[in-house]
Order: C-alpha cells, then structure tokens, then sequence
C-alpha cells in the first residue's frame, strides 16, 4: 500500500521535522507569550504549552507509545480529546516561566530527533495509530506536526513574532497535502489535486491502494527536497493562494470564502474540490474541516456567479 511521505523515508522526513521545530523555535523566541492571540482565551504562553514536552503530556512520545503497543499486539484505544488534552496541560503550565516553556519546545523537538535519527524498527513508521482525525501511521502523524507547527508560527507572528521562514511555511503545505491524501485515502477518495504557493507547490493523488505526494509545478521541480511522484502539468484540482492564505484558511483562522471572492484564493476544479467534502463528515476533528464544511456548502450553492470567480 502506497503511504505518502512515509515513501521518501525517515532520514527525509527527519530533515523537515526538525527544520520545521528549528523555525519554529526562532519565532517563539521572539515574541512576548503574554501577548493575547487571536485564539480565544490563548496567549502566546498557551500556544507554546500545548505544543511542548512536559512530564505528564508528550506529544511524540505518547505517539510512540502508542504504536509500539499497537506493534505489539494490545489493541488501540480510544483517542482522548484534543480539547480535554489541551485544556489539562495549559491549566497545569499556565503560569510556566519562559524559560520553561521554551524548554518544553525544545524537548518536544528532542523527542522527535531521537525517534526519527534512532534504531527504531522501521515497521513502526507504518503502524496505524489512533490519533484524533482517526487510524493514521506513525510518521504520518509526526510529520502532520509541520503542519501545526506552520499555523502556530504565523499566529505568533501575528502578534509581533518574526515571520515564519519559508522552510516552515513550504513544509506545512507538504504536511497538510500528506495528511489529507491519508484522508482522502482512508474514506475511499479517489482523487488528484495540489496546493500551490510563492514557496512551493505540493499534490496528492489518493485511491484504494493509498496515495502519493510530491512536488508539482516548475518551482517544485527546481527546489524539491521531497522526490516527486509524478504531477506535471495541470492538476485537476488546484487551490492556489499566498502559503500564509492556504494554511490560515485550512486552519480555520480565516474565511475560505472570502479569500476566494476576492481573489487571494484561486479554486480550479471546483467540483473536484467538493468531491472531497465527505473527509470533513467521518473525520469531524480535522483541523479546518469546519472551514472545508462550510465553504463546501456555500460554494455548492453559490450558483453561476461565484462558479465563473473560480473557474479561471
């Protein structure tokens, strides 16, 4: 079965994992963690708790935890609650110091070198793992951590944080395309369509047997660190925007819509993109996916004047 980014192997994925905490790290190094974000209730302090290390709360760890048991035949449980889990760790660290807090970063990313740099059977990498959008495999699942670490890093900037480096950025667009191809994947979608930006263009193409990623698009050609599957030329599906537009949008921290009526946010291959929907109603924890339901349902019935916006 064909299993995404998990192809190029744990030595590919280790480079853009730890990259992407590298530049992470250096934005919330900058930014003052009192300053209130556009998260309701969260500052950058509880942005940075929820993603750190701490004794009782280890993302990656607890990632491996899991799959090592899974490997070793005692059956999955049900996934906690994203909400639960983070509002235990963030009541627990709110008042953390920032050395403190920026330490627990720095052991999460740790966590993540010393599985992907160790001796770990690589059949771990493949092992499905119940994780709170649903069965994913391992690396999947530490590699989506680009994804988050991505959106994170332009809601720090937001608040005076140095911009994300484009590293980050390119690397959250490759985690988010890997991510829903599983998706896609999972819930019998088959499908062909990429995400293109200023610091890269990734695609998917999902089926029964699984799906692939890689680059597409001349830029992609020319900086992939990702070896390519093979998209060349025009994709049926294609959303086109600023990365900072594609990530925030999928994240849910701006209308989808609106972007796409002004233009920011180019759709081609609208009925393809619908196609995708019904991730969003089997996987509802999807980060974004109240974005995807909605803008589904108001693109499907915004009729001929929105259809001509993103036909082009």
């Amino acid at each position: 079965m064909e299993l995404g980014a998990i192809a190029y192997g744990r030595a590919v994925i280790r480079e853009r994992v730890l990259g992407a905490w590298d530049d992470f790290l250096r934005v919330a190094e900058g930014v003052d963690l009192s300053a209130p974000s556009r998260l309701p209730g969260w500052r950058a302090q509880e942005i940075c708790v929820h993603l750190g290390a701490w004794p009782e709360h280890q993302p990656v760890n607890g990632v491996l935890a899991a799959a090592r048991e899974v490997l070793s035949g005692i059956p999955p449980g049900e996934p906690p609650d994203p909400d639960d889990v983070n509002a235990s760790v963030i009541t627990t660290h709110r008042g953390a110091g920032r050395g403190d807090v920026l330490a627990a970063l720095r052991l999460a990313r740790e966590q993540a070198a010393d599985y992907l740099s160790g001796d770990e059977p690589h059949e771990l990498d493949e092992v499905l793992v119940v994780s709170t959008v649903g069965p994913l495999p391992t690396l999947t699942i530490l590699h989506a951590q680009i994804y988050e670490l991505a959106v994170h890093g332009l809601d720090l900037h937001a608040l005076g944080g140095p911009a994300p480096a484009s590293r980050l950025l390119d690397g959250g667009l490759a985690a988010l395309t890997d991510a829903t191809g599983a998706l896609a994947a999972r819930v019998g979608i088959a499908s062909t369509a990429g995400i293109g930006s200023e610091v890269g263009s990734w695609a998917f193409r999902s089926s029964l047997a699984g799906w692939q990623i890689g680059r597409w698009g001349e830029r992609g050609r020319q900086a992939a660190s990702l070896k390519s599957a093979d998209f060349t030329g025009k994709l049926p599906v294609r959303v086109q925007a600023p990365a900072a537009t594609l990530l925030e949008a999928s994240a849910g921290r701006i209308n989808p819509l609106k972007s796409v009526v002004t233009r920011r946010l180019k759709v081609h291959g609208l009925p393809g993109l619908l196609g995708l929907a019904p991730i969003v109603e089997t996987v509802p924890g999807i980060p974004g996916g109240a974005a995807l339901r909605v803008a589904a349902k108001a693109l499907a019935g915004a009729g001929g004047a929105l259809g001509r916006l993103t036909r082009h």
